[in-house]
């Protein structure tokens, strides 16, 4: 399905914006990827995969233990 937008990878409360990239960060140590700010275009994709994944993991438990 094709879109107008140019990014589907917008922050949709900007104020957030801050506490993502903390989060992202965090995400990176804990598996091993040396992220940096600004540009990571050097990362593979198995790298900044693992990352992505990882936050999607911690959210996941996050939302699953305030279900308790």
């Amino acid at each position: 399905m094709a879109s107008n937008n140019t990014s589907n990878n917008r922050i949709v409360v900007p104020e957030a914006k801050a506490a993502m990239e903390k989060f992202k960060m965090e995400a990176a140590r804990e598996v091993g990827v040396n992220l940096k700010q600004g540009y990571n275009g050097d990362l593979t994709s198995r790298e900044a995969g693992s990352v992505g994944g990882q936050m999607v993991k911690k959210m996941i438990e996050s939302y699953e233990n305030s279900l308790k």
